[in-house]
């Protein structure tokens, strides 16, 4: 983004452009509806690399290891492939870790820009006090119908999500706290340090609490999570799907068309030359075929054959639309390489680089429409951010038997949105400012009394939430899913419950309340 002004230093309108300077010349309402626009893409920017980030992050999860034990009957040496990782574990630190990696990425290089300052980058108080509440309800709202009418999923370790539900409201109470009681709107280095440091005991409570450590976990059942982190599909046993993995992703099914149909088809069992798995020994050749995918339009099947023109004339262009992403994530590395590491890395900095372009056309449309930029960062800002954790929680919640990914991306996003999203780059300030003026210097928090009043906005709406999902649990049994009538129902409570938080907050800062 470029800026500029008249001689006279005084500014009229906005003189800041987004990619060329000719854009200050045209009205204000157009030049907010583009970058509307623009906003709206980059939100399918994001969506599109979400998916390539969550098959990567299954491929790390599938990773296991040869472990010889000793049969105890026969005293002979047996192998067995255990997984690396913990399930609790990789909920929180893959999964919520990753998806909120945009707010993460943003708040620190806030940070970074702000060095010598003694007062903190606007950026990450107000979006991840957004992100937590777009996170609890529209996501939440989204994964309560994604399931096929009828189908329920429910939570297998009530004291795992119990855990991690403690310390993600923990989070904005100590948020709250160190704004408000300690050192009212300032932020000190023991402040920032402790923050940090919670990330670490909320890993340890919860891997605890999955192992059932005596004193220190609930002693609470759960019933055990399928084998496969995620279950075959099309009716195939795990080992067919371990063994007969897909080589080439196929984007189409975790693209921003299937966030919006509820419940997506199944891939074509069609023998064509673009779904032809190639040979798994030959990375290049996956590698090359992303790049042919992304050029490919996808025919319509047998049962499609009736679709009206204008139907067809939508779906081509919505896949024209997708094109530019597509070439450009398909520079991410095959998922097959390091067991998807490599890809989940490459992904994850995709994800910043987006998030950081929508960052930029946030303020645009601020200094165009004059809307409060708090008001943009709880809201388009926030929601932008959090678009991968709502394609994650949304993929967890459809494809998964079991709903303890689809809501521990929820409820760990938010802890990690504050440990680590605006822990990390208070931390990284006030040790700079502690090195540079030889002695701790807190950080001034600009707004600190509208960030304060969304957080106790926020509290009152996460009671109703949670309370919803208890209820659903005792009547019909699941937290996801049922009986269409009640799974929309819901969708449309928890929807009104983020709409609460949003005008609340937006007449708070606009000065009505």
């Amino acid at each position: 983004m470029h800026g500029g002004s008249n001689q006279s230093g005084h500014i009229t309108k906005c003189q800041f452009y987004l990619l060329f300077n000719f854009e200050t010349q045209l009205g204000d309402v157009l030049r907010g509806f583009l970058y509307f626009l623009a906003l709206a893409y980059c939100f399918i920017g994001l969506s599109s690399i979400t998916g390539r980030f969550f098959r990567s992050m299954e491929n790390v999860v599938k990773h296991s290891r040869a472990v010889t034990e000793k049969d105890p009957h026969t005293n002979a040496s047996v192998v067995k492939h255990k997984r690396v990782w913990n399930y609790a574990i990789a909920d929180i630190t893959l999964l919520a870790f990753g998806t909120s990696f945009p707010q993460i990425s943003l708040a620190t290089i806030d940070a970074l820009r702000n060095l010598g300052n003694l007062y903190a980058g606007g950026l990450g108080p107000g979006t991840l006090v957004g992100s937590a509440a777009f996170d609890l309800f529209p996501i939440h709202a989204v994964c309560v119908v994604v399931p096929k009418s009828g189908e329920l999923k429910k939570i297998s370790d009530i004291g795992v999500w119990l855990v991690e539900l403690f310390w993600s409201f923990w989070a904005y109470v100590w948020l709250y706290i160190i704004l408000k009681v300690w050192t009212p709107n300032a932020i000190t280095l023991w402040e920032a340090l402790l923050t940090v440091l919670q990330f670490g005991l909320l890993l340890l409570h919860a891997y605890a609490q999955d192992k059932r450590w005596p004193y220190v976990s609930l002693p609470m059942p759960r019933t055990e999570r399928p084998e496969d982190w995620v279950p075959a599909e099309n009716g195939s046993t795990a080992s067919d799907k371990n063994s007969q993995m897909h080589e080439v992703e196929d984007d189409r099914n975790h693209s921003i068309v299937d966030i919006f149909s509820i419940h997506s088809g199944h891939k074509d069992n069609d023998n064509s030359p673009a779904k032809r798995k190639p040979d798994k020994d030959n990375l290049l050749s996956i590698w090359k075929q992303q790049f042919i995918r992304a050029f490919m339009l996808e025919k319509p099947n047998s049962r499609n054959q009736n679709t009206k023109p204008w139907a067809r004339a939508a779906k081509i262009f919505w896949e024209l639309l997708l094109v530019p992403w597509r070439l450009v994530f398909a520079l991410v590395p095959p998922y097959q390489i390091a067991h998807g590491w490599i890809a989940f890395i490459f992904s994850l900095a995709f994800i910043s680089g987006v998030a950081f372009i929508v960052t930029k056309i946030t303020d645009l449309i601020s200094c165009v429409t004059g809307i409060n930029p708090y008001v943009i960062a709880f809201t388009a800002l926030a929601a932008g951010t959090s678009w991968p954790d709502l394609v994650a929680s949304k993929i967890a919640a459809e494809r998964q038997i079991t709903a303890d990914s689809a809501i521990a991306n929820i409820t760990c996003s938010n802890s990690v949105n504050i440990y680590i999203g605006i822990g990390v780059p208070w931390l990284i300030s006030t040790v700079y400012n502690y090195c540079a003026y030889g002695r701790p210097q807190p950080l001034r928090i600009e707004n600190a009394a509208g960030l304060s009043f969304s957080l106790i906005i926020f509290f009152a709406t996460s009671v109703g939430c949670i309370g919803v999902l208890v209820f659903r649990r005792l009547t019909l049994g699941a937290e996801l899913g049922g009986p269409r009538v009640w799974a929309w129902a819901t969708c449309v409570y928890l929807m009104l419950l983020w709409l609460v938080f949003v005008v609340l907050s937006s007449l708070r800062v606009s000065g009505f309340i």
